[in-house]
């Protein structure tokens, strides 16, 4: 244990710690090595001694009349042998060897010693780095852990995941990347600082490093869309109108951004000027496509339909979705891209719809529920006039209408078309027989009068069949329409039978 104060300082110095911690962890691991090597429950302090250099371990102990646990009291007389000044009440210090302790409780020290020193340094590195968080930093591939690189950053280690490698690169150990810090963690089991080469942040770190005007705040970035590997899309904005914000981006002859895409391997970058015109912004960073003409759906969503001529929709669309999923993000605006062809033909099939009859949604307002509006539209029944048009038996067929969504679509069709087609259809006039109507109800027999019934044989039987009548039941709607009609000129007549 000599000279172990000198050890504790190159300790502390290579790892970047206080050396009070390292001093402390190594008392800690002094008593826990002590208590596992004598076995016995007396309290242990360690004190580091000025002169030699090294620890010093002593067991505690109280003076006390009478003694009851000898493990952590003591008489009077055996204390004064040891501290003449020792009084009832009073701590004692006996000494005890450090040499005896072994080889297992030097293990024991030497893995409290490790812990205490990694919690200490990772308590320095998360306080060193944890407002560096997005900070542009050069690093050194110092090894290889499966798909993940470790990094060296000079006063600690940090990771390269997979998930924040780029896609085009490729890197062996001795590599110098440069890289941003992404996340700093303190509860990690490895190295607490996590840095990446596919964030966005990487792209702006460059951009300010290559530019002036964005370093001295001429030139702002607005926002960073990026797919590492594939493609950046910058939105920056100037705050002097004598600056070109694009152009000091690009550089003479495109120097300042090239530089750029030398270090990402290749990536290609969109410099787009920002607009807080969302449509004029959506026009500019949806480029290289040229746009015919945006339309905000919704503002309140964020939600817009953006038209282009049908050779740019493949340009505007991108590889894989890539141009309008980078311009979308970008914005923040959900984008829907449509040729003009599409355009032109959803425009007229609306139009072919308006025109080929009444929308059978207009039923809602004479009592038809939601539910069988949905279930008729799904049923490519998309009109009135072709919904009148069907039989029962046709409804029923389709997929949730049942009987009693037939009998609400009978009565939503009888208010839409009128009474006469109420009439016609039955919905509302029930019939009554003959031998229940009310004799003083009946024009041609009054008895007041003294008038008489007519002939038997000039009765009409209602139990025959009228064979100018139709089949109610198996007629369509429309047909019942028709009948009523019909039927409502004579009504009108007011002629007698004959």
């Amino acid at each position: 244990m000599d000279n172990i104060y000198q050890s504790i300082e190159i300790l502390s110095k290579e790892k970047g710690i206080d050396a009070q911690i390292v001093l402390d962890a190594v008392k800690d691991a002094m008593l826990i090595a002590a208590r596992k090597h004598f076995r016995t429950t007396e309290n242990y302090d360690a004190v580091f001694d000025d002169k030699s250099g090294g620890l010093k371990l002593y067991a505690v102990k109280t003076v006390a009349e009478p003694v009851t646990d000898p493990a952590l009291e003591m008489t009077l007389s055996e204390a004064r042998r040891i501290d003449p000044k020792a009084e009832i009440g009073s701590e004692v210090r006996i000494q005890k060897p450090t040499d005896a302790l072994g080889r297992i409780s030097a293990q024991t020290a030497k893995q409290v010693i490790f812990q205490k020193v990694r919690e200490a340094e990772r308590d320095t590195i998360y306080r060193e780095y944890a407002d560096r968080v997005g900070e542009l930093v050069n690093t050194t591939i110092k090894r290889i852990e499966g798909l993940d690189m470790v990094v060296d950053l000079g006063k600690t280690e940090a990771r390269l995941p997979k998930r924040e490698q780029s896609r085009l690169e490729s890197y062996s150990v001795g590599d110098r990347v440069r890289c941003v810090i992404r996340i700093v963690d303190k509860s990690a089991k490895g190295p607490g600082v996590v840095v990446s080469r596919a964030d966005s942040e990487l792209v702006k770190r460059l951009f300010e490093q290559e530019v002036p005007e964005i370093y001295d705040g001429t030139v702002v970035i607005k926002g960073c869309a990026r797919e590492a590997g594939e493609r950046t899309k910058i939105a920056v904005f100037s705050r002097d109108r004598d600056v070109d914000c694009v152009g000091a981006c690009v550089g003479m002859k495109g120097m300042r951004v090239q530089s750029i895409i030398r270090e990402l391997r290749g990536e290609k970058i969109d410099i787009i000027e920002f607009s807080d015109d969302p449509v004029q912004f959506a026009t500019h960073a949806l480029s290289p496509a040229k746009i015919s003409r945006v339309t905000v759906l919704d503002p309140l969503e964020h939600h817009m339909e953006v038209i282009v001529d049908d050779s740019q929709l493949s340009l505007a669309i991108g590889k894989k979705g890539q141009n309008v999923r980078l311009a979308a993000k970008l914005l923040g605006w959900k984008i829907d891209i449509k040729s003009e062809e599409e355009k032109r033909q959803e425009v007229q099939n609306a139009i072919n719809l308006l025109s080929t009859g009444t929308p059978v949604a207009d039923l809602i307002q004479y009592g038809l529920d939601e539910a069988t509006v949905d279930a008729l539209v799904k049923g490519d029944i998309g009109t009135v006039e072709k919904l009148g048009s069907m039989t029962p038996e046709e409804l029923e067929s389709i997929s949730g209408i049942d009987e009693a969504s037939v009998s609400r679509i009978q009565l939503a069709i009888n208010g839409y078309y009128g009474p006469e087609y109420a009439e016609a259809s039955g919905e509302y006039a029930e019939p009554v027989a003959a031998a229940d109507m009310n004799p003083d109800m009946n024009p041609e027999v009054n008895p007041e009068d003294g008038g008489e019934a007519p002939p038997a044989e000039e009765a009409v039987d209602s139990s025959e069949p009228n064979e100018n009548a139709g089949d109610a039941g198996s007629g369509t709607m429309m047909e019942s329409a028709e009948v009523a009609a019909e039927a409502a000129p004579a009504e009108a007549s007011g002629s007698e039978p004959v």
